[in-house]
């Protein structure tokens, strides 16, 4: 995992807020003891995280008379870090309160970097990644790309769903479907759709996407993520992200990643908005497994210390030439590797 190298201020800062999280962790923990001993916790029962507020999570009940039912509750210290969509054992307390006792085994789990190079759990367990993109932001394939790396890396289809379709025209109708089409030929699935010309009501395409399955949504904000949401769930208070009108950049709206069950079947995850997707946490052999094009021709390079960056013998640029590869994701390969490079350039070590 990618770190970054810390002034003495830092370290200082960083080892008190460890203490005080240990000292927390303790006192809850013997709360939690202290429970047990008086026989205040009920059983263990199966339950399912649908929502994260720092040290307490919203736990929804799966088995006994309290199925359905959500309870806010507390995490014992020696689980690892839970995520919207985990499966959880945890017994039940006092005042519709209970304790975490143990997660259930991920079928798989997304991921991203944050600033200081730790990876953040975003939700487990899911189906597919649903990517929004529009004509307005507009939609630019490396970022594309970064997404369609963590969900090739994570094992997690992913669907491309363009949205606001009301809003191509003449101007950009043909940069859009060119850039729609170089994803299709590769097997991904692509879905258009428009949320405002749905309405009050989801669009059959959404509703054939989402129906019985485990959906999360990602892309920039300003996409309609939001909208789409809210004519699943209609009767939810979800706010819409706005536009910034001055950058075009969409408004950051969504703070945690939130769980709801589907009128028409399945669940779907609400996320935070993310404007980039750093991908410089993993290896330069992740990322190249990441492009379903370049993952094949991994080892055919003439020299085996090839760095795929133009260097003679390169397989890559061979399938390039021969329309294998095409330009844009070549480019789009090139600019997440110096990135990564640039990164660690700039204080990053791996450990």
């Amino acid at each position: 995992m990618a770190k970054r190298r810390l002034n003495k201020q830092q370290q200082w800062r960083i080892q008190k807020i460890q203490q005080e999280r240990a000292a927390r962790a303790a006192r809850k923990e013997k709360a939690i003891e202290q429970q047990t001993e008086a026989g205040e916790l009920g059983q263990e029962q199966e339950g399912l995280i649908i929502a994260h507020y720092g040290q307490q999570l919203d736990v929804e009940a799966l088995e006994g008379e309290e199925r359905g039912t959500v309870f806010r509750c507390f995490v014992r210290a020696n689980i690892d870090n839970l995520v919207t969509g985990d499966k959880v054992i945890w017994r039940p307390g006092k005042n519709d309160a209970g304790v975490i006792v143990a997660r259930c085994e991920r079928r798989n789990l997304l991921q991203r970097p944050d600033n200081f190079g730790a990876l953040k759990p975003v939700a487990a367990n899911i189906d597919h990644i649903i990517l929004v993109i529009a004509p307005e932001p507009e939609p630019h394939d490396n970022l594309i790309d970064r997404y369609l790396v963590a969900s090739e890396t994570t094992d997690i289809p992913a669907v491309i769903l363009l949205n606001k379709t009301d809003l191509i025209t003449d101007t950009n109708r043909d940069a859009i479907e060119q850039l729609l089409h170089r994803y299709e030929s590769l097997g991904y699935e692509v879905v258009r759709t428009s949320a405002a010309e749905a309405g009050d009501q989801p669009s059959p395409e959404v509703t054939r996407l989402v129906k019985d399955q485990t959906s999360v949504f990602v892309g920039q904000s300003g996409v309609g993520k939001s909208s789409i949401i809210q004519t699943l769930l209609p009767d939810e208070s979800l706010r819409v992200g706005a536009v910034s009108e001055s950058t075009g950049k969409g408004i950051h709206t969504t703070t945690t990643a939130k769980l709801f069950h589907l009128p028409l079947g399945g669940d779907l995850i609400d996320s935070p908005g993310i404007r980039e997707f750093g991908l410089w946490h993993m290896t330069p052999q992740e990322i190249e497994y990441g492009f379903r094009e370049i993952r094949e021709l991994i080892g055919t390079c003439k020299f085996r210390n090839c760095r795929h960056m133009g260097d003679p013998g390169c397989a890559l640029e061979a399938a390039a030439a021969d329309g294998r590869i095409s330009p844009e994701r070549l480019r789009s390969f090139h600019r997440i590797l110096a990135d990564m490079a640039e990164q660690q350039s700039r204080g990053l070590t791996i450990d």
